[in-house]
C-alpha cells in the first residue's frame, strides 16, 4: 500500500480529529512534535559547522509556531537561529513561544514591512528555516510576504520548508510559479497533494499519529527509524 498524499479538505480534517475529543491532543502538543521533527530534519541535512546561521522565516498562523518551537529546538542542538517573523500572530500560544525563543536569547528581527532587516540577515544567514505559510494557504501574497518571498528565492540559500513550501497551493503545487523552490521538504502527519512534483530530499515528521487515526483515513506512513522524530521518504 503507499502512502497517501492528502488534499486540503483531508489534512484538515485530521488537525480537527487530532485535537478532538476523540484525539485529545493539544495543539500546543502538536506544535511541539512537529517543530521538533523540523529541526531534526534540518539537521540531519545541512551540519551545524558547515551551515550555523539559521535564518527560521514565521508566518503569524499555526505554521509559523511550528517555526518558533524549531528555532528553540535549533539553538538546544547549537545552531545559531535568527527569527523572521513581520507578521507575529496574535494568539497567547505564538507570544508564549515567542518567549521561549527570548529565553534562549535567540535574536529577533524586529516586525517591519521594510525589508532591509532581512536583506541583512540573510547575508549572514547559511540556511533558511521556511514555516510561513501552510496547508490552509490561498492566493495571492499579501504583504509583507510578497516581497519577502523573492529575497528568500534570490539568496540562492538552501531552504528547508515546513509542510509546504510557501505559496504553493496544497493540492495544485507551485501553479503561479512565485513560490520558494526548497531543497528540502518536511511534511507533516502526511505528505499533501501539491508535493507529489517534489524532487528535494523529503522528510516525514509528526510522529503523533495513533493508530486508530492512520487506519481510518488508511494513511498507509512509513516505519519511523529507532526514536527518530523524522522519516526520510524515498522516490
Amino acid at each position: 500500500m503507499s502512502l497517501k498524499y492528502l488534499t486540503a479538505k483531508l489534512a484538515q480534517q485530521i488537525d480537527e480529529e487530532l485535537m478532538n475529543q476523540a484525539g485529545a491532543f493539544s495543539i500546543d502538543q502538536l506544535m511541539e512534535l512537529a517543530g521538533l521533527a523540523c529541526a531534526q530534519a534540518l539537521a540531519r541535512v545541512y551540519d551545524k559547522k558547515k551551515y550555523p546561521n539559521v535564518l527560521v522565516c514565521c508566518g503569524p498562523g499555526n505554521q509559523g509556531g511550528d517555526g518558533l518551537v524549531a528555532a528553540r529546538h535549533l539553538g538546544m542542538f547549537g545552531y545559531t537561529p535568527t527569527i523572521f517573523m513581520p507578521k507575529p500572530g496574535s494568539k497567547d500560544i505564538y507570544q508564549r513561544l515567542k518567549t521561549q525563543c527570548d529565553n534562549m536569547k535567540i535574536k529577533t528581527i524586529p516586525p517591519s514591512n521594510d525589508t532591509s532587516a532581512l536583506r541583512e540577515a540573510l547575508t549572514s544567514s547559511n540556511v533558511i528555516l521556511d514555516a510561513i505559510f501552510g496547508f490552509s494557504f490561498k492566493g495571492p501574497i499579501r504583504a509583507p510576504f510578497d516581497s519577502a518571498l523573492p529575497l528568500l528565492s534570490d539568496s540562492r540559500l538552501p531552504i528547508v520548508s515546513v509542510d509546504i513550501p510557501s505559496g504553493w497551493d496544497v493540492e495544485e503545487g507551485n501553479v503561479e510559479g512565485v513560490g520558494l523552490q526548497p531543497d528540502v521538504l518536511v511534511s507533516l502527519t502526511a505528505p499533501k497533494l501539491g508535493v507529489r512534483s517534489f524532487r528535494g530530499r523529503h522528510f516525514l515528521g509528526g510522529r503523533f499519529i495513533p493508530k486508530t487515526l492512520e487506519d481510518n483515513f488508511e494513511l498507509n506512513l512509513p516505519v519511523y527509524p529507532g526514536s527518530d522524530q523524522i522519516v526520510e521518504l524515498k522516490e
